[in-house]
């Protein structure tokens, strides 16, 4: 069983996607600003880090930057996905540039928000 750690500041978004991730045989985390997601995760890493970058006072840009930056090689390693409704041209590619192992654009379904979180749990399970 996995720990997943969602950061995601709106409420609806929160109610959408935790009812999804209750769906998983993993534990789900739901925390509400970066700083919580800091200190959470250098703290306990979890296994998966679902992280909206757009989050009020300190951004998933921000939270990106102090895990991957951080002396501890569980944080360098923390699989972290981009949860966000930045979906313009370029911006895959600035969030995976940033440190993010994958990229989501809101909205997500249910469903692909399932498969994508199982998809990337089997994958840091194998490594």
């Amino acid at each position: 069983m996995a720990r997943i750690v969602l950061v995601e500041d709106n409420p609806h978004n929160q109610a959408v996607f935790m009812a999804a991730l209750r769906r998983l045989p993993h534990a789900v985390e739901l925390l509400a600003d970066g700083a919580a997601a800091i200190a959470s995760a250098t703290a306990d890493p979890p296994d998966l880090m679902l992280l909206d970058l757009s989050l009020p006072q300190v951004d998933g840009w921000t939270v990106v930057r102090t895990l991957r930056g951080a002396d501890d090689p569980r944080l360098k390693s923390l699989t972290i996905v981009a949860l966000t409704a930045h979906a313009m041209k370029g911006d895959r590619e600035r969030a995976i540039d940033a440190g993010c192992d994958a990229y989501l654009s809101k909205p997500v379904s249910p469903r692909e928000l399932i498969r994508r979180v199982e998809e990337l749990v089997a994958g840091s399970a194998a490594a």
